[in-house]
């Protein structure tokens, strides 16, 4: 089949995050974005080149951004233009799903404005021109159409007429009830960081995770970035340095609840959700120091650094430190850590991920930025790894987070593992070290102007 055009209905949430995502899935399924087509990343309504009804269906079983999309036969800026598109698309295309013998339904959608029932009624009998030779079936119809009117993004100046209308053939819905049937309100294992069940799955999706794949997250915690990998059949694993984590111990991060139970662990959250089998093991290493034996083990490495907010960064102390905490205890275990800068967090990950992705595999993590200091000189760099993305997540005024998704493109080799730390490239980076001080400081002064303004 000849290369359709499709009408692509997204979430309004995470539209930072939307083009990236169906930019990675289309590449997953084959095809790919084409910088031809002019698209306004804001609004809900996207017209896509797409080579084949088969790859939209494979778009829309992975994709969280996108509610469902649509066959395009018809378009325009007024009722009229609409019309016109309609009544110039091919009628061979169009038959197949008219006949007399099938069941329809049109429906309509509009965003940013609320129709009244006549007011739909009209709108679908202005139709009538169209050759529908079957029956209406309201309640399971063989084929669903649907009118499309977009009224701008001003929910405060609302056009009389809509800005763009839209018609076409129901295709198929994307996968959002994930975000509520994995909602992190109802996981067994939680922390003070999981990640929002939304944004794990557009993780998975950036970084183009498919079945028997192995992923792995090296600051795993309590394992949400595991799940939603597991879901598309990936088999996960993950390491992190707090063993009350890794184990599920220690006190719990819920409201009214004391002490984790003895059900609240990583395993237990994949057996929760029917993905145990997917579950290969989670160890308690420090990042800074690979345990791994050389030669590429992982398809994708996804991960959320700690920032030193809510979680701290830390790594085993050195033998120095190790030696004179051990003088001082009569245990036998010695764990000591010391601060973890984050440009040394980044550069390890990098270069872990240099050495150990496959080619063409993915590295997706978060990297903490503070707003009035960022540039793009500041993003980590690998001569292995080509950035593919770079999505900001807003945290406050001043500080906000970047989901950067890297691809593997050349292979590592020795000279590699230290050629990301030349002195011109990593100046910039140091400045990661201060985030917390800068955070803070926002804090400290909003805190501030807050008591100030209260007490005028």
């Amino acid at each position: 089949m000849a290369v359709g055009r499709y009408l692509l209905l997204l979430a309004q949430e995470h539209l930072n995050f939307r083009l990236a995502e169906i930019k990675s899935l289309l590449s997953l399924c084959g095809g790919r974005f084409s910088n031809q087509q002019e698209i306004n990343v804001n609004s809900p309504f996207w017209i896509l080149d797409i080579p084949s009804e088969e790859m939209t269906r494979k778009l829309m079983k992975r994709t969280v951004c996108a509610k469902s999309i649509f066959e395009l036969w018809g378009h325009g800026k007024s009722a009229e233009e609409l019309y016109t598109s309609l009544k110039n698309y091919p009628a061979e295309r169009m038959l197949p799903y008219l006949q007399s013998n099938s069941t329809y339904k049109i429906g309509i959608h509009t965003f940013n404005k609320t129709l009244t029932q006549v007011e739909k009624i009209r709108k679908i009998d202005a139709l009538e021109f169209l050759p529908f030779g079957g029956k209406v079936n309201l309640k399971n119809p063989e084929h669903v159409f649907w009118i499309l009117e977009d009224y701008g993004m001003d929910p405060n100046n609302i056009p009389e007429d809509p800005l763009h209308l839209y018609f076409g053939r129901w295709i198929a819905d994307g996968q959002r009830e994930l975000i509520e049937s994995y909602s992190v309100k109802k996981r067994h294992f939680i922390g003070n960081t999981s990640m929002d069940t939304c944004l794990s799955f557009i993780m998975a999706n950036h970084a183009r995770v498919k079945a028997n794949d192995v992923v792995f997250d090296p600051f795993v915690g309590t394992g949400g970035l595991l799940i939603s990998a597991a879901h598309f059949g990936a088999y996960v694993c993950g390491t992190d340095i707090d063993y009350n984590t890794i184990h599920g111990l220690g006190k719990a991060s819920r409201k009214n609840q004391k002490w984790r139970g003895p059900d609240e662990n990583i395993r237990a959250n994949l057996r929760q959700y029917g993905l145990e089998k997917c579950y290969l093991d989670a160890l308690v290493s420090d990042a800074s120091t690979p345990i791994w034996r050389k030669g590429v083990l992982f398809d994708a490495i996804i991960t959320d650094p700690p920032y030193g907010i809510r979680e701290a960064t830390k790594r085993v102390g050195s033998q120095k430190e190790i030696s004179k905490s051990a003088e001082k205890s009569t245990e036998n275990h010695v764990f000591v850590s010391s601060n973890y800068h984050l440009s040394d967090i980044f550069f390890d990950l990098l270069k872990f991920s240099a050495e150990y992705l496959v080619m063409g595999g993915r590295l997706v993590y978060w990297l903490p930025v503070y707003r009035p200091e960022y540039t793009e000189e500041i993003i980590p760099q690998h001569p292995c790894l080509k950035l593919i993305s770079n999505c900001e997540q807003m945290l406050s005024s001043h500080t906000s987070r970047r989901l950067l998704t890297m691809e593997k493109v050349k292979e590592f080799k020795d000279q590699d593992q230290y050629s990301h730390l030349l002195d011109h490239q990593y100046m910039p980076y140091k400045g990661h070290n201060s985030f917390r001080d800068k955070y803070f400081s926002g804090v400290t002064k909003r805190i501030a102007k807050e008591e100030d303004d209260n007490q005028k």
